[in-house]
């Protein structure tokens, strides 16, 4: 397997964003991240660090994908599931007479 294949990788949560998690190179950190995601995100919450390799699958994300995102653009941004309609429901206010 080549070195490239494989990257530790730092996992930090929005302070803002229920489920928004960006993966970084541990080596970067945060700097790559453009400043308008900086302010979106808010203040990064660590979560973990591991190291990233094609045989070990993420629970929602490509890891592949979340590699090479990572070497083209110096993180990954994952963003929160979408709600299922049927889900949207519980947060829509009633009229209740």
């Amino acid at each position: 397997m080549s070195e490239t294949a494989r990257l530790i990788c730092e996992v930090v949560k929005s302070a803002r964003h229920d489920e928004m998690y960006l993966y970084l190179d541990k080596a970067q950190g945060m700097s790559p991240v453009p400043e308008a995601l900086r302010e979106r995100f808010g203040r990064p919450l660590p979560v973990m660090t591991l190291l990233l390799r094609p045989e070990r699958p993420l629970a929602r994300v490509d890891v592949v994908k979340v590699i090479a995102t990572i070497r083209a653009q110096g993180f990954y941004l994952q963003m929160p599931p979408a709600k299922d309609p049927y889900l949207l429901d519980l947060f829509t206010p009633r009229d209740i007479d």
